[in-house]
């Protein structure tokens, strides 16, 4: 027939449910770098024009984001079930 692959020539494909448990895994890892990313900003902020107190805040909202980010990556790898 023209044009039909042969069968060891198929596409081969995972799974929805672990190719997104893989992903999840993957983010989760990324956590503390985009964490520390974030966290080393500040010192890339011009000396003197940026009020301290603004840095805390700055300082402050980057944890609570990476917290509620690790606990929501957290929540839907226990979702996702136990790997194969």
């Amino acid at each position: 027939m023209p044009g039909a692959e042969p069968p060891s020539r198929r596409p081969v494909f995972l799974a929805r449910a672990s190719y997104r448990r893989r992903r999840l895994h993957d983010a989760a890892r990324l956590v503390p770098y985009v964490a520390g990313f974030l966290w080393g900003l500040p010192l890339l902020w011009p000396r003197g024009e940026t009020p301290l107190s603004l840095v805390l805040v700055y300082l402050f909202a980057t944890w609570a984001l990476s917290l509620v980010g690790a606990w929501l990556l957290a929540r839907a790898l226990r979702r996702a079930g136990p790997e194969d």
